[in-house]
């Protein structure tokens, strides 16, 4: 034991039996007793994350595969990369959804009015950048906002968060330097 200002501080001990008998609970995964988020709140949040996502790599799909012109393959084949790796976020929030005992929610019909971000049907190359740019815009916020109101609350969830808000400030970095 330490001692700080006459008081006594107990050394850090795990209850190794409650640990083994709370594990016993196989039906909720990942999910212990020690889990400090609010399930239902951050499963939602995170569904109307993966709707952003997708809608994300359908717009980035869409402006690959109609970006026409000689000189736009430099920026078709960023929109392609773009949409691969908000493909990816996808998966792991989806992954991150079951392990928290919920459901993605992949509907079709409701993925636009979920999303945080809009799809963009542009014709137009410089506006398809632009659509890019505001869509990674308001990603980096709603991430921003999503982490902060989980917290401490639960650190896994908030790690994927802040990991693919990087990235996403890397879209729009990469989108900026695109429209100079």
């Amino acid at each position: 034991m330490t001692t700080t200002d006459d008081q006594q501080v107990k050394p850090f001990h795990i209850d190794v039996a409650a640990v083994r008998a709370e594990a016993k609970k196989l039906d909720q995964g990942a999910v212990t007793s020690g889990y400090q988020g609010n399930r239902e709140e951050i499963i939602a949040m995170l569904n109307d994350a993966l709707a952003t996502e997708l809608v994300c790599v359908l717009r980035y799909k869409r402006h690959y595969y109609t970006a026409a012109g000689f000189g736009n393959e430099p920026i078709k084949a960023e929109f392609l990369e773009h949409a691969n790796e908000e493909l990816g976020h996808a998966d792991r929030i989806a992954e991150r959804i079951v392990q928290l005992n919920g459901e993605p929610d992949f509907n079709p019909a409701i993925l636009s009015q979920r999303s945080h971000a809009e799809y963009d049907d542009s014709s137009d190359i410089k506006e398809m950048i632009k659509a890019n740019l505001i869509a990674e815009r308001v990603a980096i916020e709603t991430y921003r906002q999503m982490i902060a109101r989980i917290g401490d609350d639960d650190p896994t969830t908030r790690k994927m968060l802040i990991e693919i808000m990087a990235v996403e400030e890397e879209h729009a970095d990469d989108l900026r330097e695109l429209l100079q």
